[in-house]
């Protein structure tokens, strides 16, 4: 399947801003494991729409997760794209390996890079498309520079670093501004939230301006993974 075909399943822009639709992306932080391909199968069953996969190096962020190898076999595992978010200082050493792994989308932290169009375009000139993220302590204003090189903002909700952490207070107001930013720019980028996102604030985070919503325990950690999903999207 090519990575264009991968990549249809997504609802379209005007659907998403609309609230029609919300792209789910189950985080595998939160997933077992010892079973990780069976719990992508079966999330990719349940109706996920991407697969989140978050790389830390133990110094950007103090946990070390996972590398491509890693990446290589979820995208064994699945046909959805793979949203791979890299916090881990001087991500440009990294892009090419992670787009080889099977990466569809691969974002960095404004933090990490003082500039970071050089890294976003070797991103796309790759194969994957680039995204940018940043912090809760961070202006959201920090990004504005760069949004024409990008296919997606992500909005991180928590301290990055550790999975099931309450969500931070004032995330909506940094969503809106996100999506404020979008629309004075005419762009399209995608707005992605991350952290903290469980049933009972995934229609806020929507309303807020989210067209992609990170989730993992509200996945990973219900019995039934498709009445979780079908409860992020508000169906």
């Amino acid at each position: 399947m090519t990575r264009g075909a991968r990549e249809a399943g997504v609802p379209s822009r005007r659907a998403l801003r609309d609230g029609v639709a919300r792209t789910i992306a189950p985080s595998i932080l939160s997933a077992d494991f010892g079973r990780l391909g069976e719990e992508v199968a079966a999330v990719t069953a349940a109706g996920a729409d991407w697969i989140h996969v978050d790389v830390m190096d133990g110094h950007f962020v103090p946990p070390i997760t996972i590398g491509p190898l890693i990446v290589a076999a979820v995208r064994r595992a699945t046909s959805l794209p793979l949203d791979v978010h890299l916090m881990i200082e001087r991500p440009e050493r990294h892009v090419d390996e992670f787009v080889r792994a099977g990466a569809n989308r691969v974002t960095i932290h404004v933090e990490a890079c003082p500039d970071p169009i050089p890294v976003l375009d070797a991103i796309r000139r790759a194969g994957a498309r680039p995204g940018l993220s940043l912090n809760p302590p961070t202006s959201i204003d920090a990004v504005a520079p760069f949004l024409r090189a990008v296919d997606l903002v992500l909005v991180m909700t928590v301290t990055p670093g550790w999975g099931g952490q309450a969500i931070v207070p004032g995330w909506q107001e940094r969503v809106q501004a996100a999506r404020r930013l979008r629309e004075a720019a005419g762009l399209s980028f995608l707005i992605e939230v991350d952290g903290g996102i469980k049933a009972h604030n995934a229609a806020e985070a929507a309303e807020a301006g989210a067209d992609v919503l990170v989730a993992g325990s509200a996945v990973f950690g219900a019995p039934d993974y498709a009445a979780a999903i079908r409860v992020l999207r508000g169906r």
